[in-house]
């Protein structure tokens, strides 16, 4: 009996082995099969995607400083302790004296050199009085010192972004000043009725922010703010009896803060209430009381700010 061989294809050859074979092709190397590529895809299939996730959204720190006119000087010992202790600030925003202080600070003076320019500041830089007419005083000299002391620089190119609230009086609306001129933005917000003169800007006459916000925290809300750090000067009435038209005047101004200012501050995270009820608005004399109170005031409410910003570093939206 006679054996035939047939001589069979590379391809066929591989069939008759079967499975993971390695086979010779003329002209070309060993390659893998169709079963092996088959294998290969679905492990490769079974490979977890690294998902990738959005880095958290950056958060946005406010400190809001309020209206008070001369107890406004707390303000600068509220900064001293959030600066000592490295609490990052994103924006601030001001009403009245807390535009005053708050414009200084966003232009790049520190708390120190705050306290030591509060300490040889006189009435007569800030005050140019005048035969009464819509005011006492006309704002002119205020405008003048804070452009000078920010050597001419427009509110948006501080070098922390603020705001400064004045009362449209024609309105009855408040109005977040962040574009032009510092020094006529700060003077509108300080412009308290009966005071000082209303300022004229674009057409529109403003008048003092602590007639609509006496501490702003809704205006930062608007502005984006996820942590609003609130001064509240305007608590407490003065028992103190006035004893000039000007002292009733900013008396019953206060007393007209501190019964508004409740709802806005409902909305801050934290509020920091200096106590200096027994500092008289008009009384400059006072400021190194003020600057050590708003130190207290600060201190006592400093375990929740550093919570806060803890749990802000923790996810991701503070730096450390």
């Amino acid at each position: 009996m006679r054996l035939e061989v047939k001589r069979v294809s590379g391809r066929a050859e591989a069939a008759i082995r079967g499975g993971f074979t390695m086979t010779r092709s003329p002209g070309h190397g060993f390659f893998i099969t169709v079963a092996g590529l088959v294998c290969l895809l679905i492990l490769a299939s079974c490979v977890t995607k690294e998902v990738s996730r959005p880095s958290p959204r950056p958060a946005k720190v406010a400190l809001v400083l309020g209206s008070g006119a001369a107890r406004g000087f707390a303000h600068i010992g509220v900064l001293k302790v959030l600066e000592s202790n490295r609490v990052p600030l994103h924006v601030i925003v001001g009403s009245s004296a807390g535009s005053f202080i708050g414009s200084l600070y966003a232009y790049g003076y520190n708390a120190f050199q705050l306290q030591k320019m509060s300490f040889s500041l006189e009435k007569g830089d800030l005050i140019d009085l005048t035969v009464p007419d819509n005011g006492f005083i006309k704002g002119e000299k205020l405008e003048e010192y804070v452009n000078r002391m920010l050597d001419n620089t427009p509110l948006e190119r501080l070098r922390i972004p603020f705001h400064a609230v004045a009362t449209d009086i024609q309105k009855g609306e408040e109005v977040a000043f962040g574009r032009g001129n510092t020094g006529t933005a700060v003077r509108a917000s300080c412009a308290i009725p009966g005071v000082f003169r209303p300022v004229k800007i674009d057409g529109r006459i403003y008048v003092d922010g602590g007639v609509v916000s006496p501490v702003p925290v809704e205006a930062a809300r608007r502005l984006g703010a996820d942590v609003v750090i609130a001064v509240d000067i305007s608590s407490g009435i003065s028992k103190r009896a006035p004893e000039s038209t000007i002292e009733t005047i900013l008396q019953s101004v206060d007393i007209m803060h501190s019964r508004i200012s409740g709802a806005q501050l409902a909305k801050a995270d934290v509020v920091i209430r200096p106590a200096v009820a027994d500092i008289a608005a008009s009384d400059f004399g006072r400021r190194h009381d003020a600057v050590l109170e708003g130190e207290k005031a600060a201190n006592a409410e400093l375990p929740r700010i550093m919570a806060l910003m803890e749990r802000l570093r923790q996810e991701g939206r503070i730096g450390q």
